[in-house]
Order: C-alpha cells, then sequence, then structure tokens
C-alpha cells in the first residue's frame, strides 16, 4: 500500500499579499528615505487615491499605483487580523 504525501495548498491570494506587501514596504522606505512621514502619506494615499502622496523616489509613485487600491486596503486589513 502506497504512502500518500500530504496535499499541498496554492494561494493565489497569499501570494498576491506578499507582493502587495513587498511593495508597499519598497514604497515606506522610499517615502522615509525623502524624510516623509510614510503612514500619513500611505494614509492620504489610501483615502484620496491622489498619487501625490506617493514621491516619485525609487519609482515609489509608479510601484503603489500598479495596486488596486481595494486589493491593497484587502491586504492591509488581513494581514492586520493575522497580527
Amino acid at each position: 500500500m502506497p504512502i500518500s504525501e500530504p496535499t499541498a495548498v496554492f494561494s493565489i491570494r497569499d501570494d498576491r499579499d506578499m507582493e502587495i506587501k513587498q511593495a508597499v514596504l519598497q514604497v515606506y522606505r522610499a517615502l522615509e528615505e525623502k524624510g516623509y512621514n510614510p503612514i500619513n502619506q500611505l494614509v492620504g494615499y489610501i483615502l484620496s487615491e491622489d498619487p501625490t502622496y506617493i514621491t516619485t523616489y525609487k519609482n515609489a509613485r509608479a510601484i503603489i499605483r500598479r495596486i488596486d487600491r481595494d486589493d491593497l486596503l484587502q491586504a492591509l486589513v488581513r494581514d492586520y487580523v493575522k497580527g
């Protein structure tokens, strides 16, 4: 009788959340390096979807704009709740 291997679970959501997290961290660091308060700037961007809250330094504005705002909010809430 063959020994069965456990089924591997593949989650696109987990992969996408990790991509979003990496993007937000890149943007956060770029904002910090330029002397901005990253939390305030990111919140301003999320609330207004106005890209001018994000610096163009290190391509941060282009990076954050690749993420749909709804996906960004969902990933942030999921990460916060997981804790």
